[in-house]
C-alpha cells in the first residue's frame, strides 16, 4: 500500500515497510531535462522533508532520479537566465528567492534527523551535488558524473561547496572547483563524497530491501548502512584519477597568488592523461571571476559553519545573478550555444580586489538576512 502525488516534477511516496514503517521516496521527475533542479522542485522536497522530520512511521528517505541518465545536472539556469536579463544590473529577486529555497533545502537534509539515502548515478553536477553531499548515506554507481563546473557559466561552487571543497583531501577540492572536473564512483569514495558503491541496475533491488527490512525503531542510520553495504556491485567500478594526481595537485594548488596556482595547474604533465587535459582545458577557458570565487570560498569557508557557508554563498550567489559575469555564461553555453563567453575580465591577473569584494557584500541590512535563522535548531 502507498500513497502517492504523480505528475509533479518531484513524485513523493510513501511505501509500506516492515516493523509498521514507511520508506520514503523523492523522485526528481524530469528525466529530459536530466532532473535539473527548480523552484517548484525544491519547493516540493522541501515540503515533504518538513512533513516527513518529526512522524514516527517514516524509517527513512530515499531521493533518487528518474531515468538512468542522470541524478541531477544542476540548477534550472535557463529561468535564471531569464530574471537576469530583465533585471540588467539588479539583484533578480527570483534569483534570491530561488538560491534561498535550494540552500534551506540543502541544509535540511545535511541534518535531517533520520537517514537520507541518495542514489546518485548518472549525472550528478551543481545543484544535483547540494542535494548530494549533506545526504546521511550518498550511494554511487558505475555510470556516476560527479562535478561541480560552474567556472563554465561564470558562477561557482555553490550549494555548499564552500564547506565541502575545503574539507576534502588535501587541496583537491580547490583544484575541482577551479576546472570543473568530472569525477567517478572511486574518485568519490576516496574524496569521502560518497559513502557506499553499487550497479546502476541495483536501483530496484535498494528500494526493494528498504521495505522488506524489519525496521527498530532505534539506530536507523546503522540499519541503513547494513542494507546498502548487503547490495553487491564492487567489481563494475571505473578506475579512480584523483588518487595518483593527490601530490601533483596539492603541489600546484598550495599557493597564496591565485596566479601562481592557474599556471601551475596549467603546467601540470598531461600527455598521457586525457582527464587531466580536460580538466585543464575548462579552467583556461573558464570565468576568471568565477576562479576567484573559487579561491576565496575555499580559504573562507575552511573556517566556517555549514549554516554560515550558505549564508555567505547566498551572498555571492545574487551578486552573481546582479554582476553580468553568470548571465553571460549561461548564455554562451546554454542559450546562444556559442560556447565564446565574452568574460569581463581576460585572465585571473586582470580582476580587480575591489571587483572580487562586491561578490562578499551583503545587500541586506544587518539581521535581513534570508537565511539569518539558517542552523538555529542545531
Amino acid at each position: 500500500m502507498s500513497t502517492q502525488t504523480t505528475e509533479l516534477p518531484v513524485t513523493v511516496s510513501e511505501l509500506a515497510a516492515g516493523g509498521d514503517k514507511k520508506v520514503a521516496v523523492l523522485t526528481l521527475n524530469k528525466p529530459k531535462a536530466l532532473n535539473a533542479l527548480d523552484l517548484t522542485m525544491a519547493e516540493l522536497m522541501l515540503d515533504a522533508l518538513s512533513g516527513y522530520a518529526e512522524r514516527d512511521d517514516i524509517a527513512c528517505v530515499l531521493i533518487q532520479g528518474e531515468g538512468e541518465k542522470a541524478f541531477c545536472a544542476g540548477g534550472d539556469v535557463v529561468s535564471m537566465h531569464q530574471a537576469m536579463a530583465s533585471s540588467q544590473g539588479e539583484i533578480p529577486a527570483f534569483l534570491e528567492t530561488f538560491f534561498t529555497v535550494e540552500y534551506t533545502l540543502d541544509h535540511t537534509i545535511s541534518i535531517f534527523p533520520k537517514p537520507v539515502v541518495v542514489f546518485g548515478s548518472g549525472i550528478v553536477m551543481g545543484g544535483g551535488m547540494g542535494l548530494m553531499t549533506g545526504a546521511s548515506h550518498r550511494v554511487v554507481t558505475e555510470t556516476s558524473r560527479l562535478a561541480m563546473p560552474e567556472i563554465t557559466i561564470g558562477l561557482y561552487p555553490d550549494v555548499g561547496g564552500s564547506y565541502f571543497l575545503p574539507r576534502l583531501p588535501g587541496q583537491s577540492g580547490k583544484f575541482l572547483g577551479l576546472t570543473g572536473a568530472s569525477i567517478n564512483a572511486t574518485d568519490a569514495r576516496y574524496l569521502g563524497l560518497a559513502d557506499h558503491t553499487t550497479d546502476a541496475a541495483n536501483k530496484d533491488a535498494l528500494l526493494k530491501a528498504l521495505r522488506d527490512h524489519q525496521w527498530q525503531s532505534q539506530d536507523l542510520h546503522d540499519q541503513v548502512t547494513t542494507i546498502l553495504n548487503s547490495l553487491p556491485g564492487e567489481a563494475m567500478m571505473p578506475e579512480g584519477q584523483v588518487e595518483s594526481l593527490q601530490s601533483a595537485i596539492d603541489e600546484a594548488c598550495d599557493k597564496n597568488d591565485l596566479a601562481d596556482i592557474v599556471s601551475a595547474i596549467q603546467a601540470m604533465p598531461s600527455e598521457n592523461n586525457k582527464w587531466l587535459q580536460r580538466a585543464q582545458k575548462t579552467l583556461t577557458a573558464g570565468s576568471p571571476v568565477t576562479a576567484h570565487l573559487v579561491h576565496q570560498q575555499c580559504q573562507r569557508g575552511a573556517e566556517l559553519s555549514l549554516a554560515d557557508c550558505y549564508r555567505m554563498e547566498l551572498i555571492m550567489s545574487c551578486r552573481c545573478g546582479e554582476l553580468g559575469e553568470f548571465q553571460e555564461g549561461v548564455r554562451a553555453l546554454l542559450i546562444d550555444k556559442d560556447n565564446k563567453p565574452d568574460w569581463q575580465f581576460k585572465s585571473v591577473s586582470d580582476v580587480p580586489d575591489e571587483f572580487i569584494a562586491k561578490f562578499f557584500t551583503s545587500p541586506w541590512g544587518e539581521g535581513a538576512h534570508p537565511l539569518q535563522s539558517l542552523g538555529e535548531q542545531q
